[in-house]
């Protein structure tokens, strides 16, 4: 593994906490909120946004059209699951989603829930060295690479982790500041 490569994972290390934090929000309607939620329909796992059409027609409202009629219970039940507290109520055709106000509690609780999802993404990125400087290491020890190149390596991933790792910590600070102010 190169460095190219590490930095690559890093980026989507990045990416994938950036995604997680768009659904965690404070008292505010957002499609991010629901649209990665997975539904199980008929034994088939899907995201909402691959099955339904989904818009926010004012700020405290989730409006879900399904394209098919028949999920709408499945949609509804996944929504519950996902812990986001919203109500989902079907409404003829389609399921509305009322983005509660949000109290000092459950900002909180959303607080704690970004720090785990931060916690992940540190751990990644962790977990990324990790196997770069092991398959560095096999490198070395056949010859590959010499001593010199591997410690050269490693410095420069260690680097790379301690940069996506401030990363983390800014997209956290900047998360928590969002959900406690609004």
């Amino acid at each position: 593994m190169d460095a190219k490569i590490f930095d690559g994972l890093c980026l989507r290390v990045l990416d994938r906490l950036a995604r997680e934090f768009a659904t965690l929000h404070a008292g505010k309607a957002a499609v991010a909120m629901v649209d990665s939620i997975v539904v199980d329909v008929q034994g088939t796992s899907l995201r909402l946004k691959e099955m339904a059409a989904i818009s926010v027609p004012d700020g405290r409202t989730i409006a879900i059209q399904p394209w098919d009629r028949g999920t709408a219970k499945a949609i509804e039940k996944a929504i519950r699951q996902a812990d986001l507290g919203l109500t989902p109520i079907i409404d003829a055709d389609r399921i509305r989603c009322l983005v509660p106000e949000t109290s000092r509690e459950r900002r909180l609780e959303l607080v704690k829930k970004a720090a785990a999802m931060g916690e992940s993404a540190k751990v990644a990125a962790r977990t990324v060295r990790r196997d770069a400087m092991e398959a560095w290491r096999a490198e070395q020890k056949k010859g590959h690479i010499s001593e010199d190149e591997l410690k050269r390596r490693e410095k420069e991933v260690q680097k790379g982790v301690d940069a996506c790792i401030d990363r983390i910590d800014e997209l956290f600070a900047a998360k928590r500041n969002e959900l406690l102010t609004q």
